[in-house]
C-alpha cells in the first residue's frame, strides 16, 4: 500500500513537471508583441503638415497607411518621410521592445524605430501621443481608437 502511494505521488510530480515544461516552451515561441498601450489606431495630429498617415497596431501586427512618396512633392524632403522604406497598406508582424517598434518583413533583420509614448491631460487617458523622428523631423501621431 505504501509503495502505491509513493508511486502515485512520483507520477503526479512528473506529470506536473512535464506539463510546466511544455507550457514554458509554447509561450516562449511567440512571446513578442506590441505593448498594450500601443494597440489601436493612430493618426497624424498635424493635418496641415507635409506628411500624413496612420498606424494600426494589434497585439502582433502593424499596418501603415499614408506617408506616400507623392507627399514629398508638397515641399517635403523624402529623407524625412515617415516610414518611407516600409510598404504601406499591408499588415506586418511586429513587436515593441525597449522603446522601439520592430517590423518583420523581408529577409534581413529590421532595425527598430525609436518612439516616445506620452499620455496625459486633465483626465486619465485624455490624450495619447506617439512621437517618432525621421531624418531630424518629428512625426507625432494621436491615438484615435483602441482595439
Amino acid at each position: 500500500m505504501r509503495n502505491h502511494k509513493f508511486f502515485a505521488i512520483i507520477m503526479i510530480l512528473l506529470a506536473t513537471l512535464f506539463l510546466n515544461t511544455c507550457d514554458g516552451l509554447m509561450t516562449d515561441v511567440d512571446s513578442k508583441s506590441f505593448d498594450r498601450k500601443l494597440r489601436g489606431t493612430w493618426v497624424s495630429n498635424d493635418p496641415g503638415g507635409i506628411y500624413s498617415g496612420s498606424l494600426k497596431i494589434t497585439s502582433d501586427t502593424i499596418t501603415i497607411d499614408g506617408y506616400r512618396e507623392d507627399q514629398t512633392t508638397q515641399n517635403g524632403d523624402d529623407s524625412n518621410r515617415p516610414f518611407k522604406n516600409i510598404p504601406k497598406g499591408k499588415a506586418f508582424k511586429g513587436h515593441s521592445e525597449d522603446g522601439k517598434i520592430f517590423f518583420e518583413y523581408g529577409y534581413a533583420a529590421q532595425d527598430g524605430i525609436p518612439y516616445v509614448y506620452t499620455e496625459g491631460g486633465k483626465y486619465p487617458n485624455e490624450f495619447k501621443l506617439l512621437e517618432f523622428t525621421f531624418g531630424g523631423r518629428k512625426e507625432i501621431l494621436e491615438f484615435k481608437t483602441g482595439l
